[in-house]
């Protein structure tokens, strides 16, 4: 009789019961990896104090304490995306500085760090922002004296095949590299010009310098 009466009542207003909610099993690994992802997201966003433990277990349509479960707060689940991203940066403009003519080895960490500023902005928002948690592979001007100390060493043996003072490489690296991290930032919001583009002006400068600027300047990589 009770069904009868919900269906004619169906009938009427044309409404439907809405559907449950159902939660979607994982594996421990895989729900970790959903709950990583959600909150990446929400941390480029809104920023750590921004986000709370709430919003990424509302997100992730699960209760809070399988987040704490996982990390333990919001501090555990904030290192291990930051740990993630510095890695995945620093992996990746290392790996370019593999030889080569040293201006193309400039284009190509130039390049490096565009790319993951393409790839992944929301790690690179992340990064950028001044951490509240300490992780175990260092904040963003670690990575930045990391990559610093790469160039370091291939601008030391340049600077020793012509001449000049070994010790001075150093400030040149860092130069360098600050120059690149500092023009990603901008570009992380203007996205123009086209980031070859971008990387091909960065090295006209540190390359040529403000006096020998080449007009139409283009990666010979």
């Amino acid at each position: 009789m009770a069904g009868r009466r919900r269906a004619k009542r169906e009938a009427v207003t044309g409404a439907r019961p809405a559907a449950p909610v159902t939660r979607v099993r994982m594996t421990g690994s895989e729900r970790r990896q959903q709950l990583l992802i959600v909150a990446r997201a929400l941390f480029a966003e809104k920023g750590f104090d921004g986000t709370s433990i709430e919003e990424i277990a509302a997100r992730a349509n699960v209760s809070k304490p399988v987040v704490y479960e996982h990390f333990g707060g919001k501090e555990g689940i904030y290192a291990v995306v930051v740990d993630r991203e510095t890695q995945l940066l620093l992996d990746r403009m290392v790996s370019t500085l593999h030889g080569g003519h040293p201006r193309v080895m400039l284009e190509q960490a130039a390049i490096a760090l565009l790319s993951y500023v393409e790839d992944s902005h929301d790690g690179f928002r992340i990064l950028v922002r001044d951490s509240p948690v300490a992780s175990s592979t260092g904040t963003f001007s670690t990575v930045l004296n990391d990559i610093a100390g790469q160039v370091e060493h291939i601008l030391a043996q340049q600077f020793a095949a012509r001449g000049y003072e070994e010790k001075l490489s150093a400030l040149y690296a860092q130069a360098l590299v600050g120059m690149v991290a500092l023009t990603g930032q901008w570009w992380l919001d203007a996205r123009k010009p086209k980031r070859d583009e971008v990387a091909a002006h960065l090295v006209n400068l540190a390359w040529n310098g403000l006096s020998h600027l080449e007009h139409k300047p283009r990666l010979l990589g």
